[in-house]
């Protein structure tokens, strides 16, 4: 039985969040941070709480960096950066978003 690791989420994982889908949602209905938090991140800690050794290392030469590449209810695709820390639990450090939303310009 694998034992399940305790995650943690950094701030400059909330900034991307902010950053790239703000803080309300969008004028066509595109998620807003709170509800990736509310739908989508309790699978992403899932998966690093319960399967970080067997996730792709994230930076060569840093076994303790491991990245997700994972599907979305909310957005197409994102990558999230978890490290190992000391004490054994993971920290969230970063996600990047393919939102799959259409090219606006191209109506």
């Amino acid at each position: 039985m694998t034992s399940r690791r305790t995650v943690r989420v950094d701030q400059a994982f909330f900034d991307d969040l902010d950053r790239q889908l703000g803080s309300d949602r969008g004028p066509n209905g595109e998620p807003s941070g709170t509800d990736f938090i509310v739908i989508d991140l309790p699978t992403v800690v899932d998966e690093f709480a319960e399967n970080f050794d067997s996730l792709p290392i994230a930076y060569p030469d840093r076994p303790d960096y491991r990245a997700l590449v994972v599907g979305g209810t909310l957005v197409a695709a994102s990558v999230v950066v978890g490290q190992l820390v000391a004490d054994g639990s993971i920290v969230l450090l970063g996600i990047e978003f393919d939102l799959g939303w259409p090219d606006e310009q191209h109506d």
